[in-house]
C-alpha cells in the first residue's frame, strides 16, 4: 500500500509480519489517527501510536489462553490512514474504501484510533464479508445522536450511524446519554445494559440479554473510556465509574465462546505525557482480543 490515503507506522508487538514463515498473517492492525470531531479533549489521534510502541513492551505469551497468540495467527501491522484534509466526510469515504480492500483479501481486520466516528466505516467496510452481524459496543457514551455540531460524522453520533445500516446492537456500560437517545434506546428495542448494572451486578445476571441481541457474527467495538477513569484516564471524554479490567475481559471473553468475532477496534486513547499504564492496557485489551477472537469462539472458517 503505498499511495496519499497512508503513512507507514512501527509494528504491533515491534516483531516482523511474518509471524509463521510458512504462514500468511491472517491479522492486519489498521492504525486510524483520526480525532477532528473529538468535542472535549482533543489526542486521540495519538492513540494508535501510543498503542503500538506499547505492544512492543508486552509479553507475547498470554497468560489466560496459555498460548503464544501471535505465533498462531499471525500479524501484519499496516500503514496508518491518512485523514482526508477536506472533512469528516471525506474521512470515513476514505476509512471504508481501506477497510473494504482488506476485508476482501480475506483478513481479519483490528483497527486502533483514534476517535470512535471510525467504527461507522469499519463495520460497513467488515459487512461486505459478513453482512449479517451485530456490534456489542463497550462505552460509557451512547453516541446515538443523529448529529452534533453540527455534523452526522461526529464520533458522538457513530452508533445512530450503524443503526442507519441496519445492524443489530448491543451496548454495555453506558453511563451518559440524552434524553432523545434514550428514547432511541427504547423504541428501537437496543439492548442497553447500563454501567450502575454492569458494574454493580454479576455479568451472569445480564449477559444473556446481550447474547440474545448480537446475531451468530458479531464486530467489536471498544471505547476506551467505557473503563473506570481510575485506571483508563486517557480519554478525551471520561466518565465517572465503569467497568474494571476484569469485568471487561468477563463480558468479552463470553461474547467469544458464544459468538464469532469476525473484526474489532479499540479507540478513544488520548495518550497523556509520563503515564503509559493507559497505552499497555489498551495494547493488551487488544492483544487479549485477538486471543479471543482467532483462538477461543467458533472458527471463522478463512
Amino acid at each position: 500500500m503505498s499511495d496519499e490515503r497512508y503513512a507507514p507506522y512501527q509494528e504491533f508487538l515491534g516483531v516482523p509480519a511474518n509471524l509463521k514463515p510458512e504462514a500468511e498473517s491472517r491479522v492486519a492492525i489498521l492504525p486510524v489517527p483520526y480525532d477532528l470531531t473529538t468535542s472535549y479533549q482533543p489526542g486521540a489521534r495519538r492513540g494508535p501510536l501510543a498503542i503500538l510502541e506499547a505492544s512492543t513492551h508486552l509479553e507475547t505469551y498470554d497468560e489466560e489462553l496459555g498460548r503464544e497468540t501471535w505465533e498462531e495467527v499471525g500479524i501484519e501491522t499496516l500503514p496508518a490512514v491518512v485523514p482526508d484534509t477536506s472533512g469528516p466526510a471525506a474521512t470515513v469515504q476514505r476509512i471504508e474504501a481501506v477497510a473494504r480492500e482488506i476485508v476482501e483479501a480475506g483478513r481479519f481486520l483490528v483497527s486502533l484510533g483514534g476517535e470512535h466516528s471510525i467504527t461507522a466505516p469499519l463495520v460497513r467496510a467488515v459487512r461486505t464479508a459478513h453482512p449479517g452481524l451485530g456490534v456489542l459496543q463497550l462505552d460509557a457514551h451512547a453516541d446515538l445522536r443523529d448529529e452534533f455540531e453540527g455534523s452526522p460524522f461526529n464520533h458522538a453520533c457513530v452508533m445512530h450511524r450503524v443503526l442507519d445500516d441496519s445492524v443489530e446492537l448491543a451496548q454495555v456500560g453506558i453511563r451518559s446519554l440524552t434524553g432523545e437517545e434514550q428514547t432511541l434506546i427504547r423504541e428501537r428495542g437496543i439492548c442497553t445494559v447500563f454501567a450502575p448494572e454492569a458494574v454493580g451486578a454479576p455479568v451472569a445476571n445480564w449477559i444473556g440479554r446481550v447474547l440474545a441481541a448480537l446475531p451468530e457474527e458479531v464486530y467489536i467495538t471498544v471505547d476506551l473510556d467505557v473503563f473506570d477513569p481510575a485506571i483508563m484516564p486517557a480519554t478525551g471524554t471520561p466518565e465517572p465509574g465503569g467497568l474494571d479490567w476484569y469485568r471487561a475481559l468477563d463480558v468479552l471473553r463470553q461474547v467469544a465462546r458464544a459468538k464469532r468475532i469476525v473484526g474489532l477496534d479499540v479507540v478513544e486513547l488520548s495518550p497523556i505525557p509520563g503515564n503509559v499504564a493507559p497505552d499497555f492496557l489498551a495494547a493488551k485489551l487488544v492483544y487479549r482480543l485477538l486471543g479471543y477472537s482467532l483462538l477461543m469462539g467458533p472458527p471463522l472458517g478463512r
